[in-house]
């Protein structure tokens, strides 16, 4: 049975996460970390990470980025597996992730979706089928109360791509220059509005066809399903970093 420390428990996608493993067999919630004690959640709810007073086999963390020093320290120190679904991360904490992972097993993605994994396995099949013939556009579309853009996914495509075209480069702010389009860039676009939950789409454009591939998230609740099934995945992995490849070719 894997113990769960699910950082950020009070929150939408905490919610979401503590019950979907109200209905497993393999992993329970031990304790959450959240600002908010909520007492009907059915653990213990700690306000921060020095509080903790049980034992854990890995964390599952939907909070806040100006939480994850805190978080790296507790699991450095308790050799606790890390699944890392914060969004919004700095090139700086990312670095302190990759360090972390010297010492114990990190879990990390920008999307914790099935299809968004298999979408970027499929991006990387036509980059690399299609190669530099045709122009790459990516675009994402989320709901109006969404704070980093792009959005983490459009970069896991982004990078997925750039696997089988090194050349590539990001280009997110066309409108600012007046000249053609490099053959070496990958357009990354996005949209905010309504209730999106998320809609991502990469497209290979040629001279006279053009081959799409999307995903659209319908609910929150598969970023967590996916959450689960990395930490029950990583907790008896040895320390360095995961992500979506592993498990889905697990």
């Amino acid at each position: 049975m894997t113990k769960v420390l699910l950082s950020g428990c009070c929150g939408r996608m905490g919610r979401f996460v503590a019950e979907i493993i109200k209905s497993r067999k393999d992993c329970e919630i031990v304790a959450g970390i959240d600002i908010i004690d909520d007492s009907s959640l059915g653990f213990p709810v700690f306000g921060g990470y020095d509080e903790v007073n049980v034992d854990t086999d890995v964390i599952i963390d939907f909070s806040n980025p100006a939480l994850l020093a805190d978080m790296l320290a507790y699991a450095k120190k308790t050799s606790t597996a890390i699944v890392l679904a914060t969004t919004g991360l700095s090139d700086e904490q990312i670095a302190s992730v990759e360090e972390a992972a010297e010492c114990v097993p990190v879990f990390f993605s920008y999307n914790y979706s099935m299809g968004v994994s298999l979408l970027c396995e499929l991006s990387k099949i036509a980059a690399r089928v299609l190669g530099n013939g045709f122009d790459v556009e990516i675009v994402e579309a989320h709901h109006n109360q969404k704070l980093d853009a792009p959005s983490g996914t459009a970069i896991m495509l982004g990078n997925a791509v750039k696997e089988e075209l090194p050349d590539a480069y990001f280009e997110y702010d066309r409108h600012s220059k007046r000249q053609k389009r490099d053959a070496n860039e990958i357009g990354i676009h996005s949209i905010r509005g309504g209730t999106i939950v998320g809609e991502h789409s990469v497209m290979f454009a040629g001279n006279d066809e053009i081959v799409t591939l999307s995903h659209s998230a319908r609910s929150r609740a598969i970023f967590a399903t996916g959450a689960v099934n990395a930490a029950v995945f990583i907790a008896d992995k040895d320390s360095g970093m995961f992500s979506m490849s592993e498990l889905i070719n697990s």
